[in-house]
């Protein structure tokens, strides 16, 4: 049917590069359902260079009859959700290397209000997902990259076929038929070897530190998309983080707590760890 839409449910994948191979890209854009699909209310919405408006709006109805929350992206890497997960989740691998453990980013995430932590949403979604694309994609991380270092425990965690809940065992081990996340202490043991073995020296980390590195992560992401103008507006982001990822309602999604906190606030705060861990952390030009 000439008149059909084709809409892909890709998390990653190039839209524009799926519109490039058929006849009518005009015709072509994502609606990225978020996973349990029944329960979850965010759907993206990614237009891609050549999506005509018609078919945009035909989509964000679409949205709205089936009662999702529609956010339109622009077309980039991982769009705005999975994006900005990047660096947050970057920076809570690292924190294990450099001495915390999974239980305790989990617990300071969740105290600060989010539904879960990395690892339990980790463990939630699978370990593998993210190990099997490396190995399909036959990507080779440059040995002794940061990029590189944060992924030892996950490859590890694999490798002995701990892929999460789906397992019964991943970053956390769970009683059968139960979903509660149990801490085990031979993955803690796992992770203090990974980082000794790559040189790191443990170190007392506070929850603070936690919450300020990984929260911190994902407003600068935010502010690099908004500048991109990968998403409309900073609502827009707050509806994403606010409907996907369960950043705290109360706090009104990451870019109204940027704004609430200030943004002179938050771009010290961003400038004080980007001087301690380097240009991953620099701030987006847009919060300077």
């Amino acid at each position: 049917n000439a008149d059909a839409i084709l809409a892909t449910n890709t998390s990653y994948l190039d839209v524009d590069a799926i519109a490039a191979a058929t006849s009518r890209p005009e015709q072509v854009l994502g609606l990225h359902l978020f996973s349990p699909a029944q329960i979850m209310k965010l759907l993206e919405i990614v237009r891609g260079e050549k999506t005509a408006p018609a078919v945009l709006k035909l989509a964000e109805e679409l949205g709205q009859h089936i009662g999702k929350v529609a956010v339109v992206a622009g077309n980039c890497h991982g769009f705005i959700g999975n994006r900005m997960l990047k660096p947050y989740v970057f920076q809570a691998r690292r924190l294990l290397l450099e001495g915390a453990l999974p239980a305790q980013v989990d617990s300071a995430l969740q105290n600060f209000g989010m539904a879960m932590g990395p690892f339990r949403m980790y463990d939630v979604v699978g370990i593998d997902l993210e190990w099997r694309s490396r190995q399909l994609s036959g990507e080779q991380l440059p040995e002794g990259s940061a990029e590189e270092l944060n992924v030892r425990v996950d490859n590890q965690l694999c490798e002995q076929e701990r892929f999460g809940q789906k397992s019964g065992k991943g970053y956390y081990r769970y009683e059968k038929g139960s979903r509660e996340a149990i801490v085990d202490e031979t993955v803690e043991a796992l992770v203090v070897e990974t980082s000794e073995k790559a040189g790191f020296e443990r170190r007392d980390i506070s929850d603070e530190e936690i919450v300020d590195r990984c929260i911190l992560a994902l407003i600068n992401e935010g502010a690099k998309i908004l500048e991109e103008g990968i998403a409309r507006n900073s609502a827009d982001i707050d509806k994403v983080y606010l409907n996907g990822y369960g950043f705290p309602k109360e706090r009104g999604g990451p870019m109204a707590y940027a704004d609430e906190c200030g943004l002179a606030d938050i771009l010290a705060r961003t400038e004080a760890l980007a001087e301690q861990h380097g240009e991953a952390s620099a701030p987006a030009p847009l919060l300077k």
